[in-house]
C-alpha cells in the first residue's frame, strides 16, 4: 500500500510541475512569442529593403543571409560551452534578446547595405540565448513533461511569427520600412525585461573543475543522433524553395505571404500537442511523424502542380515543423550528459546550422541545372536515410510512473 501511495504521489508530481517551474517555462514562452513577433515583422520586407531601398544585388542579399546562418551556428555552440563552464544560463538569454532589439534599430538607421553587416552579425549573435535557455528548460523538466515544455516554446515562437507577419502586412503602407524596423525592436526589449524580472536561476554548487565537453562524453546514441540530424539537415533546405515552387506552380506573388502565414498558423497550433504526444508515446514516434510529413511535402511537389494541392503542402509543412522542432531538441537534451547539456545543445544546433548553408546552395544548384523538382528528390532520399538511422537510437526518457 505504501508503495502504491508513493507511486501516486510521484505520478501527481510529474503531472503537475512545481509553481516555479511553471512560471519559468511560461516566462520563456512569453519572451519567445515577443521576440518572434519582432523578427517576423521584419521577415516579409527584409529582402525588399536590402535590394530596393539600399540598392544591393541578390549576391549581397545572399551574403548577408549566409553570414547570418554562420554566425547563428557558431554563437550557439560558443554560448552553450560558456554557459556550462560558468554554470550560468539566464544572462545569455536576456542579452541575446537585447542583441536582436539593437540590431533592428541599426537596420532602421542604415543608409547603405555595408552598414547592415555589423547589425546582421549582432542580430544573429543574439542566438546565444538558445542553447542556455533550452538547457534551463531541460534541467527543470521531468521525463513526463519535457516534451510539452519544448512544444509550448515552439508553439509560442510560431504564434509570435503569425502575429508579426500580420502586423507587417497591416502597417507597412502606414509606417514604411524604417519605422517598422524600429517597432520590431520593442517586443524583444520587453522579452528581455520579462526574463530579468521573472526568471530566477538557482545557485550552482561547483563540485569539480569544468574541463569542457570531450568526445569521451558523447556516447554512441548521441553521436548517431547528431549524425542523422546532420544528414536530414542537408536535405531540409529553407522554406524559400517551397515559396518559389508555389510561385512556379501558378500562385500570384501577392498570395505567397498568405501561404507562409498558413504554415505558421498550423505550426503554432500543433507544436504543443506534438510535444505532449511525445511525453505519452515517446520521442521517436513523433520524429517519424515529422519525417513522414516532410516526405509527403517532397512527394507532393514532385507529383502535382494543382494549386489546391500546392496550398495543402504548406499545411503539411506546418505539421512537419510542429512535430520536429520540439522533439528534436528534447531528444538531444535527454541524450546529453547533464553537466554538458548546454554544450551539447549548442553543438547540436551548430551541426544543423552548418548543414543548412550547403543544403540551400545544393538545392539552388540542382534547381537551376536539373529542374525545380530535383532538390525534392534528393531530400526524399536524405530523409529516408535519417529515418533509418533513427531506428538505432535508444531513447533516454524514463516511463512515467
Amino acid at each position: 500500500m505504501a508503495e502504491q501511495d508513493l507511486s501516486a504521489v510521484n505520478s501527481a508530481a510529474a503531472a503537475s510541475p512545481a509553481p516555479e517551474t511553471r512560471k519559468t517555462v511560461r516566462t520563456f514562452a512569453a519572451a519567445s512569442f515577443l521576440n518572434d513577433l519582432g523578427s517576423d515583422i521584419i521577415y516579409p520586407i527584409w529582402p525588399l529593403f536590402v535590394t530596393q531601398v539600399l540598392r544591393a544585388n541578390m549576391s549581397v542579399l545572399g551574403l548577408l543571409d549566409g553570414l547570418g546562418e554562420a554566425i547563428v551556428s557558431l554563437s550557439q555552440a560558443a554560448a552553450g560551452y560558456w554557459s556550462d563552464k560558468v554554470r550560468k544560463r539566464k544572462i545569455f538569454v536576456w542579452i541575446g534578446y537585447l542583441c536582436g532589439a539593437a540590431s533592428r534599430l541599426g537596420y532602421a538607421a542604415s543608409s547603405a547595405w555595408p552598414h547592415l553587416v555589423p547589425f546582421r552579425v549582432l542580430d544573429r549573435a543574439g542566438k546565444i540565448r538558445s542553447a542556455p535557455r533550452d538547457a534551463i528548460i531541460a534541467d527543470i523538466s521531468t521525463d513526463a513533461d519535457r516534451g510539452r515544455h519544448f512544444g509550448l516554446l515552439r508553439a509560442m515562437d510560431n504564434a509570435g511569427a503569425v502575429v508579426g507577419i500580420v502586423i507587417s502586412i497591416a502597417l507597412f503602407d502606414v509606417l514604411g520600412y524604417r519605422l517598422l524596423f524600429a517597432l520590431a525592436a520593442v517586443p524583444s526589449i520587453l522579452g528581455a525585461l520579462l526574463i530579468l524580472k521573472t526568471v530566477r536561476e538557482p545557485r550552482e554548487t561547483r563540485t569539480r573543475v569544468f574541463k569542457g565537453l570531450s568526445l569521451r562524453d558523447i556516447d554512441r546514441d548521441l553521436a548517431l543522433y547528431i549524425v542523422l540530424n546532420g544528414v536530414f539537415a542537408l536535405g531540409a533546405f529553407t522554406y524559400s524553395f517551397l515559396l518559389l515552387d508555389a510561385r512556379a506552380a501558378g500562385f500570384k506573388t501577392g498570395s505567397i505571404p498568405v501561404l507562409f502565414l498558413a504554415y505558421s498558423v498550423v505550426a503554432a497550433l500543433l507544436s504543443y500537442p506534438f510535444g505532449r504526444l511525445s511525453d505519452r508515446i515517446g520521442r521517436k514516434p513523433v520524429m517519424f511523424i515529422a519525417y513522414g510529413a516532410w516526405a509527403a511535402v517532397c512527394a507532393g511537389v514532385i507529383l502535382t502542380d494543382s494549386l489546391p494541392a500546392v496550398a495543402g503542402l504548406f499545411i503539411l509543412y506546418g505539421v512537419h515543423k510542429a512535430a520536429l522542432d520540439p522533439v528534436q531538441k528534447t531528444i538531444a537534451a535527454e541524450l546529453a550528459p547533464q553537466p554538458y547539456r548546454a554544450s551539447v545543445l549548442g553543438g547540436f544546433q551548430m551541426v544543423i546550422g552548418l548543414a543548412a548553408l550547403p543544403a540551400s546552395l545544393l538545392a539552388g544548384f540542382l534547381w537551376d541545372k536539373l529542374g525545380r523538382r530535383t532538390p525534392f528528390f534528393v531530400s526524399l532520399g536524405l530523409t529516408a536515410a535519417a529515418a533509418f538511422l533513427l531506428l538505432f537510437v535508444k531513447e533516454r526518457r524514463r516511463p512515467a510512473t
